[in-house]
């Protein structure tokens, strides 16, 4: 069902006319089919009752438990995260910029406190990239994928009314 833009001739995959969330949602046909108008005319025009029933399976997901459970783990792991890094990012520039003695004090030969904090920077910035994929593996990527093949086969229920 692949097509390919041939009037640009750029040979890039088109989506499937018959595609519903992103006719209604991508194309902005959406604000003239709940306008009344069942479409522009245009092939993969959506129907009206499409759009409408569509964006009551998203909000429908968007309620769901499953959907606010995903949601809630997602917030609980970056929110506390981004802010102590963020403070410790904080430090870091408040201590280089009041304490500079501090930050001069030597740790082994020519490293001071100040390269060891700065390259504890980028160990931070790695640390957390790893701990953020790992929780999301663990703890969010399937629940969201069975969210998203749910929703899925509910919108290609809907279009094939």
């Amino acid at each position: 069902m692949e097509q390919v833009d041939k009037q640009e001739g750029l040979g890039v995959p088109a989506m499937p006319v018959d595609d519903p969330w992103y006719d209604a949602t991508a194309s902005g046909r959406d604000e003239r089919a709940e306008a009344g108008a069942p479409g522009d005319g245009r092939p993969g025009a959506v129907p009206r009752q499409w759009v409408h029933s569509t964006a009551e399976i998203y909000l429908e997901v968007q309620r769901s438990p499953a959907f606010q459970e995903v949601r809630s783990r997602y917030r609980r792991f970056v929110f506390p995260a981004a802010l102590a890094f963020l403070l410790w990012y904080l430090a870091y520039v408040v201590a280089a910029t009041a304490a500079p003695g501090l930050m001069a004090r030597p740790v082994a030969g020519v490293v001071n406190v100040a390269m060891v904090a700065g390259l504890g920077q980028f160990l931070t910035t790695f640390l957390l990239t790893w701990a953020y994929a790992r929780h999301a593996r663990l703890r969010r990527d399937r629940a969201a994928l069975d969210l998203r093949w749910d929703t899925q086969e509910m919108t290609r229920g809907v279009a094939q009314r």
